[in-house]
C-alpha cells in the first residue's frame, strides 16, 4: 500500500471512530437523561401518596408502607410542594379522611372517647405527630378556636400549623370532611387541579340530601353542622341561607321560613366512600 492510500484509510478510519463515539456518547447521556426522568416520574409527591392511602383503603390494602412514607416525609419539601391553598386543602382533607379509617379500622373502640380520640395526637407527617382536631382547626380552618362556633381565632398555633395552614377559610370542608360518624358526609378522593368544582358538587349533593323543607311548618330542617361552625359560613342564619341557595337548595319561595338543625347520628360507619361524581383530571 502506498503512503498516499495509507494516509486516505487511516484518515477514514480516524473520523469514523470520533463519529462513532460521539454518537455513543450522545446515546449513552440521552439515555441516562431518560432514566434521571424516569426516575422523576415514578416518585410520588406527599399529594399522591395522600391519595394512594384513600385509594389503598378503598380497595382494602395494606397502608402501612404509605402511612410510613408519610411519616418520614421531608417537612421543607412537604412545604415546598403544597404552594397553594388548594395543595394545602387536597393534601390535608385527604389526609384527615384517610386517618381517621386507618386509625379507627385497628382500634374502633378509640370512638367510644370521641373526645379524647379528636384530641389524641395520633397522626405524624413529616415527622410531626398531631391530633385530628388540630388538622381540621388548625391547619384546614386557619387556626379557628374549636367550640366558637368559628368566630374566635387560635391564640397560640403552633409553628407546624402556622406553616401549613390555610390562608382563608372555606366553609365546604364541613361538607367533605368525615369524621367517621354515620351523618358525616361521605369520602372523596379530592386532587388540587379539579378541588373547587369538586368540593361544589360534594356540598351541593350533601345538602341536598340531608336539608327537608316543610311548607306547612314553614321550617328548613338541615344539618348540625351550621349550627357548631355558623361563622364558617358568614354571620348568622343568614350566611346558612345563602349556603343554602347558593346551592338551590331553597329559592326565593322558602328562604324566609325558621331554620332548624337536626340530630346527628354518631354511629361508628367507616369505609363510607362516595359515589363517582368528581371531576376527571
Amino acid at each position: 500500500m502506498n503512503t498516499k492510500i495509507f494516509y486516505i484509510v487511516f484518515s477514514t478510519f480516524i473520523i469514523s471512530t470520533f463519529f462513532v463515539a460521539c454518537a455513543n456518547k450522545k446515546q449513552t447521556f440521552s439515555t441516562k437523561g431518560e432514566v434521571t426522568q424516569t426516575a422523576k416520574n415514578a416518585e410520588r409527591t406527599y399529594s399522591i401518596l395522600a391519595q394512594d392511602l384513600l385509594n389503598a383503603i378503598k380497595r382494602k390494602k395494606s397502608t402501612d408502607a404509605i402511612v410510613d412514607k408519610l411519616a418520614k416525609a421531608d417537612r421543607e419539601k412537604l412545604n415546598n410542594e403544597l404552594d397553594s391553598d388548594a395543595k394545602k386543602m387536597a393534601f390535608w382533607v385527604n389526609i384527615y379522611n384517610a386517618y381517621i379509617m386507618v386509625t379507627l379500622y385497628k382500634n374502633p373502640k378509640l370512638y367510644d372517647d370521641r373526645g379524647s380520640f379528636f384530641k389524641k395526637e395520633q397522626i405524624t407527617i413529616a415527622g410531626h405527630t398531631m391530633s385530628f382536631d388540630k388538622i381540621e382547626h388548625g391547619i384546614i380552618r386557619s387556626s379557628t378556636k374549636k367550640l366558637s362556633k368559628g368566630y374566635l381565632p387560635k391564640m397560640f398555633p403552633g409553628s407546624f400549623e402556622k406553616e401549613f395552614r390555610l390562608s382563608n377559610r372555606d366553609g365546604r370542608i364541613h361538607f367533605v370532611l368525615n369524621c367517621g360518624a354515620k351523618d358525616c358526609p361521605p369520602v372523596y378522593i379530592y386532587d388540587a387541579k379539579t378541588l373547587n368544582k369538586d368540593f361544589d358538587k360534594v356540598a351541593s349533593n350533601f345538602l341536598h340530601r340531608i336539608t327537608e323543607i316543610d311548607n306547612n311548618e314553614k321550617t328548613i330542617k338541615t344539618t348540625p353542622l351550621f349550627q357548631w361552625f355558623t361563622g364558617d359560613f358568614g354571620v348568622g342564619k343568614k350566611g346558612v341561607k345563602n349556603m343554602l341557595e347558593k346551592y338551590n337548595v331553597i329559592s326565593e319561595a322558602n328562604k324566609d321560613y325558621k331554620i332548624k338543625y337536626k340530630g346527628y347520628d354518631w354511629t361508628l360507619d367507616l369505609g363510607n366512600f362516595g359515589e363517582e361524581i368528581l371531576s376527571k383530571k
